[in-house]
């Protein structure tokens, strides 16, 4: 995986065409990159994001950033009812119970 500006890319290898191919996981927009080299995959990542985040300003337009760290979830009534009971229960916030399950899960 690579890193840069906050933003995650990852590569694959097409052995046919001997070119790694890689994509920028963070963003619903598509950021595309590729090499033949480490050296060159590794400049097209950080070169194609540094032209999205260009392109972006030259529109007037904000990027689409990594993850916020927000998400919602639809859940049943009686889910969301005993998540609720059992965080009440632990003395916890919803969100922290919930953060917590998801963190040990993952």
């Amino acid at each position: 995986m690579l890193h840069y500006k906050g933003y995650t890319g990852v590569v694959e290898f097409d052995d046919e065409a001997g070119v790694f191919h890689g994509e920028v996981l963070d963003t619903r927009d598509v950021i595309t990159f590729q090499g033949t080299t480490v050296e060159e995959i590794e400049h097209a990542f950080r070169e194609s994001l540094d032209d999205y985040l260009d392109f972006c300003a030259e529109r007037n337009e904000e990027p689409d950033k990594p993850f916020s760290g927000r998400l919602m979830v639809r859940l049943s009534t009686d889910i969301h009812r005993n998540l609720y009971v059992q965080a009440k229960r632990e003395g916890k916030s919803l969100n922290q119970l919930i953060a917590e399950r998801l963190s040990r899960a993952s």
